[in-house]
């Protein structure tokens, strides 16, 4: 048995040991071989060596974590224990980066390792793909780039765009004129220019066309030069749709795709062009395909959650399907 202390200088021990000890229980949580105890501001472990050792050598680059970025919370320790790309980025400096400032003066910057692959690949590639879950960051990491890509003139104006595809209500219900229709579509992508760009200089652009929100469909016929385009919500572009977007790319234009192909609203979810896309525009110099995936979620901590649990009722649901003596589940 082996045994040793490791003191927090000059750091709140409430910062790594949480409120009634609940940061402590998860630190508990990844090493069930050790006894860990908390005492004021030194942390005593016990255990065999190997594992203390190990144990020694996480919490001490978790200190360093903390005292780099000012800051340690659940989403952080799980991202540490669970994904060392993660640290080794954060290790590295690379989360530093600021993408731009929002209108708060707040710093924008990569949060993840996938959202930092998107701001990397965004250098060399003129077609970026981003796949994944809710709340990894997809859209709004693109947004900011386009934001700084626009202010340093590297492009003429921004077009954002989605498909006009209702998950459970219908366009023609919905009240008012077409604009009033599609704007709720188009709401979240308000949302993330709100935060980056002053309201007036957001309107002054809106209504001189340096940034346009329109709908997928409005793409057609179009050659989109000198422009950041980002088509957000892709896995609801149909096949053909998604080609007619992907033949739009002009001189001077990035183009970005956002979608999770877990989230297809269309009525034939074959029909989705963003799974034929990933798969057969793998591999071409100048295109990136990034696949985001739980480790990036950074909205609430319940979110991660929610998406492993229906990855895994999703999982067993394919393991059921259409085994003899078993129902179908869909």
């Amino acid at each position: 048995m082996t045994e040793i202390s490791i003191f927090l200088e000059d750091i709140d021990p409430v910062v790594f040991f949480g409120t009634n000890n609940s940061m402590l229980e998860k630190i508990r949580g990844f090493f069930p071989k050790l006894k860990i105890i908390a005492r004021g501001n030194e942390i005593k472990c016990m255990g065999e060596e190997r594992e203390i050792t190990l144990f020694a050598e996480k919490f001490n680059e978790l200190i360093d974590y903390y005292k780099k970025y000012n800051r340690l919370d659940d989403q952080d320790l799980e991202k540490y224990f669970f994904d060392a790309e993660h640290m080794k980025s954060a290790s590295k400096g690379d989360f530093e980066e600021v993408i731009v400032f929002g209108t708060s003066g707040k710093p924008v910057r990569a949060r993840t390792v996938n959202q930092l692959l998107l701001v990397s690949d965004y250098r060399t590639n003129d077609l970026i793909i981003a796949e994944g879950p809710a709340g990894t960051g997809k859209t709004y990491t693109s947004i900011a780039l386009a934001v700084r890509a626009l202010k340093e003139r590297e492009v003429k104006k921004i077009i954002l765009t989605r498909p006009a595809v209702e998950a459970g209500e219908r366009l023609g219900f919905l009240p008012g004129d077409m604009k009033e229709k599609l704007d709720p579509y188009l709401q979240p992508l308000y949302d993330a220019l709100h935060d980056m760009l002053p309201f007036k200089k957001l309107e002054t652009w809106i209504e001189d066309g340096t940034v346009q929100i329109a709908p997928l469909a409005f793409m057609r016929g179009r050659t989109l030069e000198n422009a950041f385009v980002i088509l957000d919500e892709a896995q609801n572009a149909t096949i053909s749709q998604l080609k007619m977007f992907l033949t739009r790319m002009g001189v001077s234009s990035k183009f970005i795709m956002t979608g999770d192909s877990t989230q297809i609203d269309l009525p034939k979810k074959n029909d989705s062009g963003l799974v034929q896309a990933m798969r057969i525009l793998s591999g071409i110099e100048g295109i990136s395909i990034i696949r985001f995936d739980e480790r990036d979620i950074v909205r609430h901590k319940l979110v991660k959650k929610i998406v492993r649990a229906y990855e895994k009722e999703e999982g067993g649901n394919v393991a059921l399907k259409g085994q003899p003596g078993t129902a179908t589940l869909i």
